[in-house]
């Protein structure tokens, strides 16, 4: 009786636990979503086998359900290694430094492995008690040995086989390596240099690989990513093709029907489902294992705010869930079986500089690798409702990181020389056509003729798989390491002569038109090599940092730059909130105001220049802020110190933030006028990557004679002084 009794729950387990992840399944998918085919749901396991037939010799021993994969909540983000700091230093973890942490594995006992290219070109592990060592690899470059005799060349995906081998995605040597649980590293596949080939072995060609996932039987499948395709190794070595073509493009279909672009991740679930981040498709695809590919999810490729811009790494859990790491927002997002996208990791606060590895534990947490932030992280998923807040400190890059030699040189020749800066970091921007409140300026912008070479300032090594974007488009740009050029012919002359073949690949579609030009990530270059020419922009665009950790490029101390001019205020204006009259009323020559707590709003109509600008051109401020005097100059209750409100250190990451920090009528105004203005609303707060709306309080001063100052200064130090005092009286 008991037998049979055992034997009927655990047959009513598999029931409850398919039936479970059927009703998952059948939720209801966002607009976004593309569903399966029901002919191709039905030829899989069901709900992707989350426990096995219970074994008919020994009926009484039931599986445990695994714990269901928590949905819809917010991630508690601790640090597991990294001080933020770019680096090759083992150690504690607390001290550990990285170089380019991309990819990541984890050993059944916790060890966590990590790819680390950029100047590592090692394969790191961090132990349980959190000691961080060097497996193997050193000096760049191909050759197998044991531990540091090894050489890799940009290594990033990692893959764990149940023997404990590692499987490393050698991106910069163009094939796959294997690493026993020893240290010796041998290659699998791949010869060292760019092609297509499959076969044997070493005889195989890749280009430029960078994901790597094995599945149960040993079978190694490689996102093979400048070739647009999926590629699969049996245990002996042997490689072909699973799915995808020549050409780039999005196509579901059968093995070389379908397309991908620019495919960077892969994972395998416990059915044999090879699930891949296609990022330039900004999607996420599910290939069978023989071949027929299909769309989970993909973006709007037209909105620059939908949540699955560019997925760079990817994890499934035991029931189908599936977690993403996205470049464009920084973020850790969920995606259910039946297509529901959930933002795992929340706001400016959590923002991840280059989310590139993701792997879940033995305990169901999942590890994070920010590559661009230097950092591997752990994240633990949270009931819906709870929230966790993270600790500014742990999260990014280090604020004081060592900004890239540049030995003072400009973007343009001569590069010891001064050039006109024509944009800095925190203006208003528009779009063409739109708003004339789009977006903030994110960087330096240097005039130059149109069709001058770009050059680079520093030596660099391409860090991200899509470095370069936009060909023919005026945005088109190209990042190297933690600085970008745009405004640019990437790889071109003016004329559109590709300036080297070898690193700048121009791609064509079928009619044979040239359609993008590709850097591979590991890509080389050193300082004052050509990268292009100025574009019809006029200028060139240099941006500092990682996304979301941009950084003043003026930091960088070009060779004659100066700036001795003192901002401008031409005006100080009051408003009730979404009012657009001003407050006028004037008593014996002053401003008269109502003593009120909310609703209060400063616009300041500010702008700056630097040395040798020409006279009409106007630059935005470093940082903006406040003071409430009395009428003898003493400080008011509450305002003993300048209220700087806004600054531009870190800009925010949201888009919608120029709308907080600029008032109506910024930007380029109409009636043909080519001035741009800069009207800031000085009562919001902007700092540290966010923005927030405010409002002038004068409900706890006393009625009387006040002055209200403006504290205006540029990224030099220099600070407004004609027009910053505002007499007021308040009723």
């Amino acid at each position: 009786m008991i037998r049979r009794l055992l034997i009927g729950l655990g047959l009513a387990a598999v029931v409850l636990a398919v039936a479970w992840l059927a009703s998952r399944a059948d939720s209801s998918a966002p607009r976004t979503a593309v569903p399966l085919a029901a002919a191709q749901l039905a030829a899989q396991p069901a709900a992707i086998s989350v426990i096995s037939a219970i074994s008919a010799s020994s009926p009484a021993v039931l599986p445990l359900l695994p714990t269901a994969t928590l949905f819809g909540g917010a991630a508690r983000i601790g640090l597991t290694a990294g001080d933020g700091h770019a680096g090759v230093q083992d150690g504690p973890a607390a001290k550990a430094r990285f170089a380019d942490p991309y990819g990541l594995a984890i050993s059944p006992g916790g060890t966590i492995f990590v790819a680390d290219g950029g100047a590592s070109n090692r394969i790191r592990s961090i132990s349980s008690a959190g000691l961080v060592t060097a497996l193997a690899g050193g000096e760049e470059g191909f050759k197998d040995g044991l531990g540091a005799a090894a050489q890799l060349h940009t290594p990033s995906g990692l893959a764990l086989d149940a023997a404990g081998n590692l499987y490393v995605a050698d991106t910069g040597n163009h094939a796959i390596r294997k690493i026993s649980p020893q240290g010796l590293v041998t290659t699998l596949a791949g010869k060292g240099r760019p092609g297509f080939r499959d076969g044997a072995g070493t005889q195989a060609l890749f280009n430029g690989p960078i994901g790597v996932a094995v599945d149960a039987q040993g079978l190694v499948y490689v996102a093979d990513t400048y070739n647009d395709r999926i590629r699969v190794i049996t245990p002996e070595g042997q490689v072909s093709t699973l799915a995808g073509a020549k050409l780039p493009g999005f196509k579901d279909g059968m093995g070389s029907a379908a397309r991908f672009d620019t495919p960077g991740a892969l994972a395998v679930d416990a059915s044999g489902v090879i699930w891949v981040a296609d990022t330039r498709n900004d999607a996420v695809r599910r290939i069978t294992p023989q071949g027929l590919v299909s769309t989970l999810l993909r973006g709007n490729e037209q909105d620059e705010k939908d949540p699955l811009r560019r997925p760079l790494s990817i994890a499934v859990a035991h029931d189908g869930v599936l977690y993403l790491g996205v470049l464009r927002h920084g973020a850790v997002l969920q995606l259910s079986a039946g297509g529901a996208l959930h933002r795992l990791s929340g706001g400016p606060s959590a923002h991840f500089a280059r989310p590139t590895g993701l792997v879940l534990g033995p305990k169901g947490e999942l590890h994070l690798a920010d590559a661009g932030a230097y950092r591997v992280h752990v994240l633990q998923v949270l009931p819906a409702g709870e929230s966790e807040s993270v600790m500014a400190s742990e999260i990014g890059p280090a604020p004081d990181l060592a900004l890239p030699d540049t030995g003072g040189r400009w973007p343009l020749k001569p590069q010891l020389q001064s050039h006109e800066v024509v944009g800095t970091p925190g203006e208003v921007r528009g779009r063409h056509g739109g708003d004339s409140r789009d977006h903030l300026h994110e960087g330096l912008d240097v005039g130059g003729a149109a069709g001058v070479e770009v050059l680079a300032i520093a030596d660099a090594k391409v860090s991200s798989p899509v470095s370069s974007w936009a060909m023919g488009q005026t945005s088109e740009g190209l990042a190297l390491d933690t600085l970008s050029y745009i405004h640019l012919r990437v790889g071109r002359s003016a004329s559109g002569r590709v300036l080297d073949a070898d690193r700048f690949l121009l791609l064509h579609d079928e009619r044979g038109n040239a359609e993008r030009v590709r850097v591979r990530r590991g890509t080389h270059f050193k300082a004052g090599e050509v990268l292009g020419s100025v574009n019809s922009m006029a200028h060139v665009h240099v941006e500092l940092g990682a996304n979301g950790y941009k950084r003043n490029p003026l930091l960088l101390a070009f060779n004659g730059f100066a700036d001795h001019a003192e901002p401008h205020i031409d005006a100080v204006e009051f408003f009730f909130k979404d009012s657009r009259k001003p407050l006028l009323q004037k008593k014996a020559g002053r401003l008269a105001l109502p003593r009120q707590s909310a609703g209060l709003q400063v616009v300041v109509d500010a702008w700056d220049q630097v040395d040798d600008n020409q006279a009409g051109r106007r630059l935005g401020l470093h940082s903006l802020g406040y003071q409430i005097l009395h009428s003898d100059g003493r400080p008011a209750s509450g305002f003993e110190r300048v209220r700087m409100n806004l600054d531009f250190k870190r800009l925010p990451v949201d888009d919608s933030a120029v709308k907080t920090i600029y008032a109506s009528r910024s930007g380029v105004t109409v009636h043909g006028s080519a001035v741009t203005r800069f009207r800031y609303v000085l009562s919001n707060q902007a700092h540290d990557g966010e923005a927030n709306a405010g409002s002038l309080d004068t409900s706890h001063l006393a009625p009387g004679d006040y002055v209200l100052r403006i504290s205006a200064q540029d990224f030099a130090g220099n600070q407004a002084r004609l027009g910053r005092d505002v007499l007021l009286r308040l009723n």
